[in-house]
Formats: C-alpha cells, structure tokens, sequence
C-alpha cells in the first residue's frame, strides 16, 4: 500500500486470485538484461517504494545497474531475517534493553517489536564434553594380528518391548525389530523424536550416549539464555524460537524456512533474508537472494529498515565441461573460491550461468553458495532452474505450490532457461571455470583460499616446516623436522611428529545439504572397518550434522556404525569445532605437543581454519571433504602420499590404501537414489517443529519488560542507551587519543572478539571468577554473548593476536601513561577511567572473516573512537559505524610505515559539523606531524547512524 508503481500489479495469468508486481513489464528492455540477482534488488524497490525509505529513484537506478553500478547507494527490504543465537542472544537482549530505555524516555515499550519476520534457531550453543563411544575404544591394545569381525553391532539402545525380527541379511534375526522390521534397502516413514535409526531395518532406537550427554550439557550451562529465549518468543511479537538440538541456523534457513516465493494473502514476491551468520549465503543456492549482517544492522532490519547496499557489480561465473568422478563438492567449492579470489569479488555479486550449471545439484549449489564469504563476495548466486524445482518436490512443496512457485518466476523473468539457446544476463565481468579441470584439493594450513592437491599434501607441509613463519610456514629447524616424542595414553605408546592428526571433525557445515560427500564419509568408513583399519584414540573424533537430515540418511544407509566404529560417533547438532566449541585433548597429548613443538595438525570439513581456532596447541588446520577427514583421521597424519602410502595395515598384516576403500560415484549414487528421498524432509520439518521435551518444559516469565537478574553471568542489560534522548548530539572530535592497539593485516572478527572457550588467565575469566564461577563454568565467549561485562572483556582476547607494541602473539598492549604491558581490557579500562580517548591502528583487510557485532560492540565499550586501516572487510566496516566508532582509511599508498608512525603518538581528529560520504579528514599527532584519511561514510543513512550514535540508538529514538 502507498508505493506509486501499483499500477504494475497483476493477476498471475494461471492462477488469478494470486496478485503481483509484473516487474518485467515495468522495466522493459533494461530489466532483460539485468543479472537476476539485479532483477530481485529491482523488485523489492519497487514493491517497498514509501517514498521515504525507498524511493522511486532507488528503483530506477537499479534498474539503471549497468551504467549506476558500484555510483549509488540502494536500499533493500528482504523478505525475513534469520538470526543464530551466537548473534542472536545480544540481538534480543538489545531488544530487551531498548524497552527499558524507550520506557525510561517516556515511550511506550510494548512498541519494541520486530518489524520483520525473525526466526532465531539456538544452534551455536552445541560444545563437545563428549564424543567416541565405548566400541571405538575396545579394539586390539595389545597389538597383533586382529581378526574381522562377523558383523558389526547396531549402536546400543535401551530395551525395546518388540518381537523379534523375522531375520535379514544384516542381522540374522538377532535384534530386537518388530514384525515391520525391513531389509536394509527399505526406508522407514516413522522418525520419532530422535533421527537416529537401526543400521539394519531402520526402526528408531534412541540416540547415542554421547548426543544425549552433550544436549544435558547444553541446556544445564545453558539454561539462563535458553529462558531469556522462551520469554523473548512469549513477549515479542513477529518472532519465532527453534530451539536447541534442531540444527544450524544456515541449514534450517534452507531447509525449513525457505519459501522461495512468498504467498501473503494471495499476493506473491520473491523470498529473500538477511540474517547475522555470515553463512545465510547458503540460500542463494536455491535461487533466495541473501546474505550476512551484523547484528547491529540485523536489528535495524528486524525494526522495518532496509539494508544499505552500493549498487554492486556481478560477476558472472560461466561452469563448463563435466565434474571429475573423484572430485566432491569440497573440491569444487574450492575450485571456484580460488578462481574467484583472483578475480577479486570482495564486495560483489556473483551470479552462476553456463552449461555446467544444470549438471550441479541443488546440494552443489547450496554448499558453494555457502562459501562465498570465504572468498569474500556479498553473496553467489543460482537463478531457480528446473533442477531447483525438483529439488523443492523432494523438499516437500505440494504439487499446489510447485506451480504458483514456477508460473509467478516465468512471468516476472526470474526463471533460467537450461536451453542454450536462451538469453544470458549482460554481466560486469565474467569469470570461466571449467568443471572438468577440478581435483581433490584440501585447504590450510592456515587460511581456507590456501589450497593444495591431495597428492601434493606431504611434499606442501614439508615446505610449510621450512617457510618462515606467516600464512604457511612454520620455520622448523631441519634438524628438528623428523623429531619423534613419544607418550603414554590409556597404557600404550604412541608416537607424536609433525603432521600428526590430533582433531578430525567431520562437520556437516557446508555438507549437511549434500548427501554424496557425508555418504561418501560413511561408505569409507564401512569399507575401513571391514579392511581392519582403526583409528588412534587419542585423535579427537567427532561428527556433528548440521540437522536431522543428515543423520537420518546416513543411518538409513547403513554407514553409522561404521564411523562410530571409527569414533566418529554423533556428537549433536549445531556449529562446534568449526566455532572453537571442542573440548581440550588429552592432557598427556597436549603436553607432548608442547614439550616437542609439534606441529599437530585438525582435519575437518568446515569452512573455518584459522590458526589457533580449533585448539591453541594445534597449529596446522586443514579444510578437506568428509571422506578425506576419515581417511587423514586413519592414516594419523598429513605427512603420507595417498598413491604410494598405505593408509595402515587391516587384517592379516595387508597393506590398505586410500584407493582400496574408496567409494564409487556408481556406489554413492545408488545409496542416495535409497536413502535421501523427500520423506526426510516432511518427518524433519515435523520435528521441528514440535521441538523437544527439555525446551517444551521450561518456563519463562511473561512480562512486558525482562526482569532483569543482576546476579547473573548470562544476561545483563547493556549499556548502549544509556544516554538516549530525543535528539542525536553532533560527533564530537577525538582530541589526544592513544593507540590502544597497532595490529597488522588481516585481523579476523576472532581475533577482535573470538566465540571460542575463555582462557583462564583472561580478564573475562577474571570477573567470572570473581562472581563465583568454577572454570568448568565458563562457557564460551559465544554462548556469553548476553552479557556485555564478559564480552567487553574478552574483546581482543584472541592467544593469536598480534600486538605490535608487543611483538608476539599475545592479548596484551602497553599502557603508554605508565609503559605497563596489561591485558587489552585493562590498559582501556585505565584509559576511560583517566578520560583517554582511544583509537586502533590497522593494516590491510581489517574486520576479515565471519560477521560479527560484538567485533564492533567490544571496542566500543572499551572506548575505541575510531579505527584507522589500510582496507576494511565492507561488513565489519558497516558494524563500526552501526555502533558509533568512524572508520578511517589511509590514502591509497599510505600507511602508518610510509608516514612514520609509530602508534606511540597521541592523536586528534576533528569532526566538521557536516560531514559528507568519503571525506577527507585531517589528523595531527603530538608529534606535530598532519596527515589525512579518508572517512568511510559511504552514504548519507552512514552518516545519520553515525551523528545519532549508531543504529541502535537512532532506532529507539523513533519510539520516542
């Protein structure tokens, strides 16, 4: 209602009750043209044109992309927002907090509400305290000639009151199914509350020890969040809770909460979301236009704001030729972040087309989508295809809707046409990458662009030993190269060397969506168990599935056992080693690493391997595929070359190699033609929607305002508006400010504020300890999200942060009034109580990495004013102004080196009374030198944010 372009509305031709915006006949010639992700940008102008927020030149110039691309800034209304609760606790605590204020102010906070649709899933909360199972720890301590087993037994379950089964191939009719007991070829309709079913005839049984000790854990530490979770669903409109143990927050986006179309009261628009994990990117893979925030901008989006964009430039990515048999979608995805990082798409679209496109899944799409903010564009985008509409057939779309859904994207020329013959998109430029060129690639040791082919890993981290130290090396003394230690663990020796595989997880972050690479896992484990090959225990195993989903196929097929055999075993679902939620190795593991400066390596198939992230004493991480974390997890090492090493010796001393117990794509393909069909979907959704006893049962209060508990260590109402009043105070200038930190490039949002465990030694750890708090208490960082005393703390606690006042990795500074070396939180808390504006020194790329708005909130409440770098990841850069700091950036050709700084000044920046987007500003150091920098205001709405002190202030002040 209110936008001038409703004349553009029409009745879809099919079905005429339904209504929409025919934009294609709106925008003529230029809208044919356009990139489709261009053309979904179009249409949201158009149907949310107010002429106030959006506004008809918005919707012209976009239409106008080819000439006004990277010229002008557009707004864009998506459709939803999906929050995780990592991002999302302090997201709805600052909900919470603006009801005090806006009541404090005289307003009416029943008022407070998301604006948008919200969904929150509670996924990031999952930490492995448990993980293998009794079986993986039972084989062969001796030594020896082992002997195969006759059969591998099911997991073990509590007494089921069945009759026997009538017997099968699998089971000899020695387990306890019912007379609807099947052969290990059917599927079972039936998924109860737990996903996991019999190997053999897939009746449910109850799932793994380990899963139902980790979820205990997770909602005893927990409990505080998950009740601040139920009252914020109870109170809020416009907001829904998935609760714990669902599944990601990027998996649930794609495969519950994705409409593609969206039908409101018979009128149709394209579905769209942002949401506050950078891996939201995902849903692009169907054809959803979506990307990451920060929760800063979440929370404006959640309150009817659009999202601010530069009209982007879009890559065009043309796939060609046919996929390698050997090469899974981690290859591929690795392919292409490589192609894609040359040709620089940092802050693009990029939009798929070409012959290759239809022989890719809606799997492959999804996971490749999913990495993109690995190689830094906004978003990577699939148009909806007839491969796409299959795929929703399966996900469980009614016949009803599957026609609505392709009928209303023909008119409106958001359908891509798989005949050649049909019209591509014009593009900015267009990147080729030939499918059938990609091999098996793993990716590390220290950076996921970093690749390296399989069969060149042994002689790559060779060179990384000789490297100096930085991206890859390590600078070993080739003396010390071969060193051997010894250890002790659950009374046999094993023996520790570089390249040792302590950690490998097999996470379903990008896979949970692909069946072929978690079945091919599966299937190599089952071929690895029946060869005799095991699995050190001291290596830390762990599979954690991204939903249900997965764990429902890979039991249906058969495979579960055989990973857990393998140790492997379900650790629960929800983002874990990834994030830096693994429990510490073994004590006497750890110590041997330390005491022989071993170079350990993680194997998993995540999408995140910066170093230190999974353990601080594991220095080499590496992304690979799920098959190739089992086999790497085998073998013990990642110093072996697969064509000519063994992975170990099976039964009667033979030697087994990698190519012996690798599955066929004829293999994989039968499996998933048996096992991943659209009943999954349906019984999924179900379970998802029905929840689970724990979260059904607790309580929560109702009222209108949260009663704030001040002892507790979880939740506490944050300071951002403290000082709110109805109208903004001009940016005041930074006079005399010391640098609080001089850091170089590419300092990640986990340096500046890691989700991972708290340090002992840390101040967060500090004040924990001083509220009562045992360290078994802790928690992470990302799990105190809530709790603006901890994270304030723990901002720039990162054990890898580089200080260069300190010149170590360190999370340390000088305190230049005294020349004290303290902890980050320490020296800034002297700073404020003395008055002392602060500022950070930055290098190139700062801001790398996931979104995260406790990046930007931490420095803020440390009284960080400005933060002057070379270059800024766009998101994080945004974050910074959402809450009030400026950031700055050096000339081209300038940095602290070229100018002679030596972050020991102090300095002052003066704001004028009206500022302008990329201003030039002046600042002077007390050494009397002048320089300038540019402000990186990109548009006006910046610049509003910032005079009112960011987006959570000027938000409240409209209840006011």
């Amino acid at each position: 209602p209110g936008s001038p372009y409703q004349p553009a509305i029409e009745a879809l031709e099919s079905h005429p009750e339904k209504k929409f915006y025919n934009v294609s006949k709106l925008g003529g010639a230029k809208y044919d043209t356009l990139p489709y992700s261009i053309r979904l940008l179009f249409e949201s102008s158009v149907r949310n044109c107010d002429g106030f927020l959006v506004k008809e030149t918005d919707a012209m110039n976009i239409l106008d992309w080819k000439t006004k691309q990277n010229h002008v800034e557009v707004p864009f209304c998506p459709a939803r927002v999906v929050l995780q609760d990592f991002t999302g606790i302090p997201a709805m605590v600052d909900f919470a907090a603006m009801r005090e204020a806006v009541r404090n102010a005289g307003g009416d906070p029943v008022k407070v509400n998301p604006a948008c649709p919200t969904d929150l899933t509670v996924d990031h909360s999952l930490q492995i305290d448990f993980s293998k199972c009794a079986i993986q720890n039972a084989p062969n301590p001796g030594g020896g000639e082992q002997k195969p087993p006759a059969k591998l037994s099911p997991l073990k379950a509590q007494p089921r009151k069945l009759p026997p089964c009538r017997g099968h191939s699998g089971c000899r009719g020695s387990c306890s199914a019912g007379e609807s007991g099947r052969s290990s070829g059917a599927f079972s309709a039936q998924i109860e509350n737990t996903p996991i079913l019999c190997p053999f005839h897939l009746q449910p049984v109850p799932e793994p020890e380990t899963v139902l000790k980790n979820q205990e854990m997770e909602f005893g530490r927990n409990r505080e969040r998950l009740q601040f979770f139920k009252w914020s669903s109870k109170v809020f409109e416009n907001i829904s809770i998935i609760p714990p143990e669902t599944g990601m927050a990027h998996q649930v986006n794609l495969e519950y909460l994705s409409r593609v179309v969206f039908d409101v009261k018979d009128f149709l628009h394209p579905d769209s979301v942002v949401g506050t994990d950078s891996h939201t990117t995902m849903v692009n893979g169907l054809g959803i236009l979506g990307w990451g925030v920060g929760g800063i901008e979440t929370e404006a989006v959640m309150l009817g704001m659009p999202v601010t964009l530069t009209l982007p430039e879009v890559v065009g990515c043309e796939l060609t030729g046919t996929v390698s048999p050997f090469a899974t979608s981690i290859d591929i995805v690795l392919s292409i972040t490589k192609h894609l990082r040359q040709a620089d798409v940092a802050g693009k679209f990029v939009e798929f087309f070409g012959s290759g496109v239809s022989q890719l899944s809606v799997a492959d799409r999804t996971t490749i989508a999913n990495m993109c903010p690995e190689y830094g564009a906004i978003l990577s985008f699939f148009p909806v295809d007839n491969v796409t509409l299959k795929h929703l057939k399966h996900a469980g779309f009614d016949k009803a809707k599957l026609e609505v859904t392709e009928a209303y994207l023909k008119a409106v020329k958001l359908f891509r046409n798989d005949e050649s013959s049909s019209r591509e998109p014009e593009y900015s430029q267009v990147v080729q990458v030939s499918l059938s060129s990609i091999i098996p690639y793993v990716s590390g040791p220290k950076r996921s662009q970093d690749r390296v082919a399989v069969n060149n890993m042994k002689s790559d981290f060779q060179a990384c030993l000789n490297e100096k130290s930085g991206v890859k090396g390590f600078q070993i003394a080739a003396e010390k190269q071969n060193d051997i230690v010894p250890v002790q663990y659950e009374g046999n020796e094993y023996k520790l060397s570089h390249g040792c595989v302590v950690i490998a997880a097999v996470i379903s972050c990008t896979n949970n969506c692909n069946p072929s690479v978690m079945l091919a896992a599966g299937l190599l484990a089952k071929k690895a168990v029946e060869a005799g090959l095991v699995v050190k225990p001291y290596i830390r195993t762990s599979l954690s599935p991204g939903s249900g989903m997965v764990t429902h196929y890979l039991s249906s097929s058969g495979v579960l056992p055989y990973l857990s055999k393998l140790g492997f075993e379900v650790v629960g679902y929800g983002c874990s080693t990834c994030v830096g939620n693994t429990a510490p190795l073994p004590e006497a593991i750890r110590n041997a690493i330390k005491q022989g400066d071993i170079i350990a390596c993680g194997v998993l198939s995540g999408t995140k391997n910066f170093e230190g992230r999974l353990c601080d004493c594991v220095r080499a991480n590496y992304l690979a595929s799920p098959p190739l974390v089992v086999a790497y997890a085998i073998a013990g090492t990642i110093r072996i070359d697969f064509d000519t090493e063994p992975l170990g010796t099976g039964f009667n001393g033979k030697s087994i190699y990698l190519r012996d117990i690798w599955p066929t794509r004829q293999e994989l393909h039968t499996v998933e033609e048996e096992c991943v069909i659209s009943s999954m979907f349906k019984e999924l959704k179900e379970k998802m929607e029905k929840g689970n006893k724990r979260w059904n049962l607790l309580e929560a209060p109702e009222s209108t305002l949260f009663p704030w508990d001040l002892k507790s260590t979880y939740i506490r109402c944050p300071s951002f508006f403290d000082k709110l009043a109805k109208e903004p105070v001009s940016p005041q200038a930074v006079e005399n400010a010391h640098v609080l930190l001089y850091l170089g490039d590419s300092v990640t949002t986990d340096h500046i504020s890691p989700a991972g465990s708290i340090a002992r030694s840390s101040a967060a750890a500090k004040y924990l300890t001083s509220k009562g708090l045992t360290p078994r208490e802790f928690n992470s960082y990302g799990a105190r999200r809530g709790n603006d005393a901890v994270m304030t703390r723990g901002t720039f606690a990162n054990i890898k942060l580089l200080n260069k006042f300190i010149g170590k990795p360190a999370p340390k500074t000088i305190y230049f009034p005294s020349g004290q070396t303290l902890d980050v939180f320490e020296a800034a808390e002297l700073y404020q109580k003395e008055g002392i504006p602060v500022i950070i020194l930055a290098g190139k790329k700062y801001g790398l990495g996931s979104s995260r708005d406790w990046a930007a909130k931490g420095p803020f409440l440390l009284g960080v004013k400005a933060v002057l770098a070379e270059s800024y990841e766009k998101v994080h850069r945004s974050q910074l102004i959402g809450i009030g700091i400026a950031p700055l950036q050096f000339r081209p050709g300038e940095n602290p080196s070229t100018l002679g700084l030596t972050g020991r000044e102090q300095f002052s920046i003066l704001f004028p009374p009206e500022l302008s987007p990329r201003m030039t500003l002046d600042i002077k150091t007390s050494t009397g030198k002048v320089f300038s920098v540019i402000a990186l205001f990109e548009n006006n709405m910046e610049i509003t944010l910032y005079k009112n002190g960011g987006s959570l202030n000027f938000v409240a002040r409209r209840f006011l």
